[in-house]
């Protein structure tokens, strides 16, 4: 670990460091800092770009990665479907009752 000494110059009212142009470029901090008073040390970081990553370009990664999503297709008949979900809509909860129903019926060996 290298150590610098710096000094305080004056900008405004305020205080600021002047960073080498070769720590800057070296540590990536051209995008800026962020500085984290730790009580007894400051710390400053490169400030980091948000790694998330809109549903559009999820999408364009997706399609740019070239992998095959042939497999997910199973999960169609994973039985989710079956599942009695509790929900608070009318019409899906009718369709399940539908579904058991006609199940019920099968099983039985009665059609109507």
């Amino acid at each position: 670990m290298k150590t610098t000494e710096l000094s305080l110059a004056r900008i405004g009212n305020s205080r600021g460091i002047r960073l080498p142009s070769a720590l800057i470029r070296k540590h990536g901090l051209a995008d800026g800092l962020v500085l984290e008073d730790r009580g007894h040390e400051i710390v400053l970081t490169p400030k980091r770009r948000s790694l998330k990553l809109s549903w559009e370009e999820t999408a364009k990664e997706m399609a740019a990665s070239g992998e095959d999503w042939s497999e997910w297709e199973s999960t169609v008949a994973d039985g989710l479907e079956q599942i009695p979900w509790k929900t608070t809509l009318a019409v899906p909860t009718a369709k399940l009752k539908l579904k058991k129903k006609a199940k019920s019926n099968a099983a039985s060996g009665s059609r109507k």
